[in-house]
């Protein structure tokens, strides 16, 4: 079978589709080609105009490669780079595809670490990292666990400078610290990859960013304009109806007396529980006052420790059917389909999980 790559151990070139059809990228940027070696040896005795080019151009290109691996051996808070944001997921060996995708490569290759900048993408990328942290942590090689914590340490900075979704952080560190408490006890075992003293230090790390999200303090923006408590009642009414975490109906209920009048609403608890349950599981963890009324505040809270709540997101990744192709939806990827719309469907974190559980 014919290599598309120099070596036999080359995964091959990358290729773009264009109107005039399939072309070549290049391997690596215009700026590492600039920082080759500039004294290179003349083969004009040996070889004719166009075998020249031809080596000049396989040497310039092995010493950018040689250069960039170096470059990403010697930085260690670097995350590996790649031009394409999608991934072909893949079970088994083919014909054509050697070998099978792993979590850790898809991990590396999504890009992660622009999506934690995107709003729409926060709370999604925060939850997969929980579900892995749960149940796929020691599945990931050494580069995954690298760039995982790395994307971590950018997430917990980004909240401390924003001041935004602090208790998400909280709970994603709090399964993380109990996992690795777990994993470094049965070191035994060989369960992680790497050194028990890496994961050590990365513990005590967690540790450190639990201290500092405890320690944060949202300042009183100081503001001569029109407030929260200026709203009408039906506004802040409507405000609290499109909340959709129980928490966040708790946490804005204690800003004024009218919020927190407002947020002991049974209706809007109870919308609460019909948006995330179902009514067979209300049976079951029925809870009624002494005036034989629903607690249905009680009820959601009783729900959410036994039922998973539905989860929303407001930009997720997207599995194509006919390519078999993780990829950003706003990012896309070499279709093949002649309606590719069709064939692509939203993947959840758990659906992303059990994509590469083998």
């Amino acid at each position: 079978m014919p290599f598309l790559g120099q070596d036999w151990r080359s995964p091959g070139w990358s290729w773009i589709k264009t109107e005039d059809g399939w072309k070549r990228c290049e391997s690596w940027s215009r700026d590492l080609e600039r920082e080759t070696n500039p004294r290179t040896i003349s083969h004009s005795i040996i070889l004719n105009s166009d075998d020249e080019e031809i080596f000049s151009n396989e040497e310039q290109e092995y010493t950018s490669k040689k250069r960039k691996k170096d470059h990403f051996r010697n930085d260690t808070d670097t995350q590996c780079f790649y031009r394409e944001k999608w991934i072909y997921v893949h079970k088994e060996s083919t014909r054509e595809r050697h070998g099978y995708c792993t979590l850790g490569e898809a991990f590396n290759r999504l890009d992660f670490s622009s999506a934690i900048q995107d709003i729409r993408r926060f709370t999604y990328v925060v939850k997969l990292l929980q579900l892995i942290a749960k149940s796929q942590l020691t599945s990931l090689s050494g580069v995954a666990q690298k760039n995982y914590f790395n994307i971590l340490d950018k997430i917990v900075r980004k909240v401390l400078d924003d001041h935004q979704n602090p208790r998400l952080i909280k709970d994603l560190l709090q399964d993380l610290s109990s996992t690795l408490c777990i994993l470094i006890r049965g070191v035994g075992k060989s369960v992680l990859v790497g050194n028990i003293n890496i994961w050590i230090c990365r513990l005590e790390t967690i540790l450190h960013w639990q201290q500092q999200l405890q320690n944060l303090q949202v300042t009183k923006q100081v503001n001569d304009g029109l407030t929260l408590s200026d709203l009408p009642l039906h506004m802040l009414n409507n405000i609290l109806y499109r909340l959709s975490d129980g928490w966040d109906i708790v946490t804005l209920g204690q800003v004024t007396p009218t919020l927190s009048m407002l947020s002991e609403d049974r209706r809007l608890w109870k919308k609460l529980c019909q948006y995330h349950f179902a009514e067979k599981q209300f049976c079951r963890h029925l809870i009624l006052s002494e005036k034989g009324h629903v607690e249905w505040k009680l009820m959601y809270f009783a729900l959410q420790k036994h039922y998973p709540p539905r989860e929303q997101y407001g930009d997720t990744l997207h599995f194509c059917r006919h390519c078999s192709i993780l990829f950003w939806k706003d990012s896309g990827h070499p279709c093949t389909a002649t309606d590719p719309d069709s064939c692509f469907m939203p993947v959840s974190p758990q659906h992303f999980i059990d994509l590469f559980k083998f």
